[in-house]
C-alpha cells in the first residue's frame, strides 16, 4: 500500500519556523522518524520517500507556495498512482486552539488558501487532513502577520510536544487508517 503525506507551508528561509509552516515541520519530523531519504527538489515539491510498517510513503512539501498547493498534490497523486483516501494533508488551523490536533476525513477549506487550492485542483473536499491548531492570538486585521510570524517562546514547548503527537497521528493513519486514528487521537 502507498501513501502520500503532504505538509503545507511556504518555501524560503523567511518562512521557516512560522505558524503557517507547521505542515512542513510535521512532515520533516515524520521523515526523520521513518528514516526517509533526503528531500529532493522535484516537480512542484520537495519529495522524499520512505517505508513505514511495510508501506511505501511519499512525502511532499509543495514548492508552489501555499495558494497553489493543489497543483503539487494533484501531480503527485497522479504520478505516484495513490488513492485520494491514502493522501493526508497536514496544515495549520487558526480556528483551533494552539496545539490541538484534529484529523478529518473531509471538510471545507476553513478559509485556508492551501486547502482551497487542493479542493479546486482535486474537484473534491473528500480527502483526509490533519489540522494543527495555531490559535488566534492576533489583533483585528493582523491575521496574515500572525500566521506568517514565528512561534514565540511561550508557544515553542507546546509546538514541539504537539508536533511529536502529530507525527504519531501520521504514523497511525498509515498503519491503522483514518477512522481508528481519529478515535484514538481526536479530542486529546
Amino acid at each position: 500500500m502507498k501513501y502520500l503525506i503532504v505538509g503545507l507551508g511556504n518555501i524560503g528561509d523567511e518562512y521557516e519556523n512560522t505558524r503557517h509552516n507547521i505542515g512542513f515541520d510535521v512532515v520533516d519530523q515524520f521523515a526523520k522518524d521513518i528514516k526517509a531519504d533526503k528531500f529532493e527538489i522535484e516537480r512542484h515539491a520537495f519529495r522524499a520517500h520512505g517505508k513505514f510498517k511495510g508501506r511505501s510513503i511519499v512525502l511532499i512539501k509543495p514548492t508552489t507556495y501555499m495558494n497553489l498547493s493543489g497543483k503539487a498534490v494533484k501531480y503527485w497523486l497522479t504520478t505516484e498512482k495513490i488513492s485520494i483516501d491514502n493522501c493526508l494533508i497536514v496544515l495549520d488551523d487558526l480556528a483551533i486552539p494552539l496545539g490541538k490536533l484534529r484529523m478529518k476525513i473531509k471538510g471545507g477549506d476553513g478559509k485556508h488558501n492551501g486547502l482551497t487550492s487542493i479542493i479546486e485542483s482535486l474537484n473534491t473536499s473528500k480527502f483526509p487532513r490533519l489540522r494543527f491548531g495555531i490559535g488566534d492570538s492576533f489583533s483585528r486585521g493582523r491575521q496574515a502577520d500572525f500566521v506568517l510570524g514565528k512561534w514565540n517562546s511561550d508557544e515553542l514547548d507546546i509546538v514541539y510536544e504537539r508536533t511529536n503527537v502529530a507525527v504519531e497521528m501520521v504514523k497511525s493513519f498509515c498503519s491503522i487508517g483514518i477512522e481508528r486514528t481519529m478515535t484514538a487521537f481526536n479530542g486529546k
